[in-house]
């Protein structure tokens, strides 16, 4: 800090403009959307619920042959079944993934709740 208030006064007795300060680089992944994970009750969700930390990297996995969704996105963690994009909201990431597109996922949030849709958050974000 001291540094940067020496620096920032030469430059002024020197009639130079302030002290460049760093650009942040953009983030090189952009958000496809947040939804909540469905499915959570049926699959390894509550196995593996204590161990879940939102960041967490979540895994997504098109399943053209679900017999319930041909858009059907899986979600994993770890290897472990947590459950599927929702089918409202899967269109725009299973035509991702289907085009080869880079996607990330996380756990956005984690919630103590009854109601198995509230449980587990994921944000979805692809490469730009």
């Amino acid at each position: 800090m001291q540094r940067r208030r020496f620096l920032q006064s030469l430059f002024s007795a020197l009639g130079l403009a302030a002290v460049p300060t760093a650009q942040a680089e953009p983030s090189p992944w952009v958000r496809v959307q947040t939804s909540p994970l469905a499915g959570f009750q049926h699959h390894d969700g509550e196995t593996v619920w204590p161990a879940l930390r939102p960041g967490d990297r979540l895994t997504l996995a098109r399943e053209p042959k679900n017999p319930y969704d041909p858009l059907a996105v899986r979600v994993e963690w770890k290897g472990f079944m947590l459950g599927y994009v929702p089918r409202a909201e899967n269109r725009t990431v299973a035509r991702l993934l289907d085009r080869g597109a880079k996607l990330d996922a996380r756990v956005a949030r984690l919630c103590e709740s009854h109601d198995p849709w509230e449980r587990v958050r994921l944000e979805i974000l692809a490469r730009v």
